[in-house]
């Protein structure tokens, strides 16, 4: 279950609350009792990086390892992709 971060706009109070993604987000301070809870935006608490079962499972032959390869220059004009892919808008 993730870990949400609120604070509230009455007291200043911050705190954190497990939640289902699912949960309406908390309203009631509990140190004030005000209905001036929000939730704040914060970084996730840890990052997929490097390689691992995420990149080299399910994959075969050259595709093993497609980290290591970047995309050409090119590629933010979107000239490298057909019909204008990579992102591009």
């Amino acid at each position: 279950m993730p870990i949400y971060e609120y604070k509230c706009e009455a007291c200043g109070h911050e705190m954190e609350a497990m939640q289902k993604m699912s949960d309406a987000p908390l309203k009631e301070c509990p140190k004030c009792g005000q209905p001036a809870l929000k939730k704040l935006i914060s970084a996730a608490g840890f990052r997929l990086s490097g390689s691992g079962w995420y990149e080299t499972d399910f994959k075969r032959g050259a595709k093993r390892n497609i980290a290591e390869k970047s995309a050409p220059e090119s590629c933010n004009t979107g000239s490298c992709c057909p019909a204008g892919g990579c992102g591009s808008s």
